[in-house]
């Protein structure tokens, strides 16, 4: 087990909060993301914010993932992640909208990392929550992961 730095990890936040943009924002996330995902094992980043070839989806990160058995041995070979370093909570559309981009690639399985989270409530299936309750349906699986819950990771067992 690889174990995560507190002081890079803020630091990857504290370029965020500082950002000018909102594109400068997104990137310091998906930087982060990046490093927090490359130290479990068998993980790599593949690409980085690509479009497809109608130039119609982009997706912000997408690992490789070779299934070690320290690792992510339970989800498939391709990971898309989609980073969301918002200041509120991410809604309904683009929660649906992520969902899309797993379905049309034909995946299973997707991450959205939101600063602050999704809306809706959890239990009530309300708002974003719906969608991924929803997209269950299709067989599709999306993993919320929060600011809160990144600042606390200390080791890569934290994150499997």
């Amino acid at each position: 087990m690889a174990q995560y730095s507190k002081k890079s990890i803020a630091s990857y936040f504290q370029i965020g909060n500082q950002a000018k943009t909102t594109t400068a924002k997104g990137r310091a996330l998906e930087d982060l993301i990046c490093y927090v995902f490359e130290k479990v094992p068998g993980i790599t980043v593949t690409k980085r914010n690509v479009t497809n070839v109608f130039n119609t989806e982009e997706i912000d990160v997408a690992f490789w993932n070779e299934k070690h058995p320290n690792g992510f041995y339970f989800l498939p070979h391709i990971i898309l992640a989609e980073c969301k370093n918002w200041s509120k909570a991410v809604g309904t559309e683009e929660v649906a909208y992520f969902i899309t981009k797993v379905r049309n690639r034909g995946l299973v399985n997707g991450i959205i990392i939101a600063s602050n989270g999704i809306t809706g409530v959890g239990r009530e299936l309300k708002a974003a929550h719906f969608q991924i309750s929803s997209a269950l349906k299709d067989g599709i699986r999306i993993i919320i992961i929060n600011r809160e819950e990144i600042e606390q990771l200390s080791n890569t067992d934290d994150l499997i």
